[in-house]
């Protein structure tokens, strides 16, 4: 019977949908975590009677046809890059995007990543880091004679030297678009890289047109909707019930064929 294997389609589909849940809630926590959504599209279709075809000698058509279905496939797991809540840590190296863009993080293939995570410090050399070690780009220093580093809204990164009077400028963090950042390749630890999908990178200082600001001592925390990715769970939960009913019926309707032979 078709409806096993319809019915099965659609379990698989909502254990993947409860995967995507969970995983949602899980990093409710994880600093810049943008939450996933699942999207599905229904397969290919069996035409037992063709939309459009002759009925009869005269010419008639045929109006609606028959066609059945053959179950439905996971299509996408989509990222919603919404802002998330700015939450105070009063670290000086804790940094928050407030509006568009990604910090540049070099990783140490050379190869170029992107993150919202602010979360950066400083490594033994004064330069600006994240929490693995990887340098933000552009590079910056601070001296190791600093007595306080300031990081403005547009980015530029002030310290004040022992014995001067004066800020000095020591660099100038960037932010990068994408123009389809769902396009960008999650790897982990909060980072991602540039794909064909996302389109090509453009970098741009903090506060010019279509890129965001930047706010110090802040960090940005998940966009995870805790209510929403539950609700989420106990419709997923439900459909596979569904599902599963559909493939209890079917066994006990070939049960009923077997009685008959």
């Amino acid at each position: 019977m078709r409806s096993l294997d319809i019915a099965a389609t659609g379990m698989i589909a909502q254990q993947r949908n409860v995967e995507v849940v969970s995983n949602n809630l899980a990093n409710m926590n994880t600093t810049a975590f943008t939450r996933r959504r699942t999207e599905f599209h229904d397969l290919l279709y069996q035409n037992l009677r063709r939309v459009g075809s002759t009925s009869s000698n005269a010419g008639t058509v045929v109006p609606s046809g028959v066609q059945l279905g053959l179950g439905v496939k996971l299509a996408a797991v989509y990222r919603i890059h919404e802002q998330g809540n700015l939450t105070a840590t009063d670290n000086t190296f804790d940094l928050a995007v407030q509006g568009k863009g990604l910090f540049e993080i070099t990783l140490p293939t050379g190869e170029a990543a992107y993150s919202r995570d602010g979360t950066f410090q400083l490594n033994a050399n004064g330069e600006i880091v994240t929490h693995d070690g990887y340098p933000l780009q552009p590079g910056i220093s601070v001296p190791d004679n600093a007595v306080d580093v300031t990081i403005n809204a547009a980015g530029e990164v002030l310290v004040k030297i022992e014995g001067q009077v004066n800020l000095s400028n020591v660099g100038q963090i960037q932010l990068t678009t994408f123009p389809n950042e769902p396009g960008l390749e999650a790897i982990g630890d909060n980072l991602y890289l540039e794909t064909p999908a996302s389109g090509t990178p453009t970098s741009g200082n903090p506060g010019d047109t279509d890129f965001g600001s930047i706010l110090q001592g802040f960090l940005e925390t998940s966009n995870v909707n805790a209510v929403e990715e539950i609700s989420n769970l106990i419709s997923a939960q439900r459909a596979y019930e569904m599902n599963s009913k559909v493939i209890q019926t079917s066994d006990e309707m070939m049960g009923t064929l077997n009685q008959l032979r």
